[in-house]
């Protein structure tokens, strides 16, 4: 029989162990996050090296998601949580944004060697467009200067040689 004395013990172990186990698996939540954009990033070069674009732009696409829910979690759990656990999503959240934004200038890149400056513009065009925060001007500018810098490479249109 179970006795009060003892129940109230095994609840108080049962919630000693699940405030131990839970900083883990937010750690573990977050290690696992960190490392399927890892693997988001290392498909996005390899379709790329395969010449499988729609594969690598689909990675992107999954970076990019991963980055708006991570933005989601961060404004809902701001307050309720502590501000490391907020400092840590938002570091995260940041870092994927980034990395999409590389990708899509690496995109541009890809298809400016290809000789496809058209898919190139969008690819450049899709970062000065989507990338709009402050911190993010690096990668504005660096796609701003690859589109000036594809009108050096691409053939010129009809009609504009004198």
């Amino acid at each position: 029989m179970i006795t009060p004395h003892s129940f109230s013990s095994r609840i108080t172990c049962v919630i000693a162990l699940v405030l131990l186990i839970v900083p883990g698996c937010a750690h573990d939540s977050y290690q696992q996050r960190a490392d399927i954009i890892k693997t988001h990033v290392g498909d996005f070069y390899d379709h790329l090296k395969a010449n499988r674009v729609s594969a690598a732009v689909h990675e992107n696409e999954q970076i990019e998601v991963m980055a708006d829910q991570m933005a989601e979690t961060v404004l809902k759990q701001g307050q309720k949580q502590g501000t490391t656990q907020v400092e840590r999503e938002f570091a995260l959240m940041k870092t994927a944004r980034e990395t999409a934004a590389q990708n899509w200038i690496a995109l541009g890149q890809y298809f400016t060697i290809r000789e496809q400056p058209e898919k190139a513009r969008a690819s450049y065009q899709r970062v000065i467009d989507a990338y709009t925060d402050q911190t993010e001007r690096v990668y504005r500018e660096q796609a701003l200067r690859a589109l000036s810098d594809l009108e050096i490479v691409s053939e010129p249109a009809s009609g504009l040689i004198p």
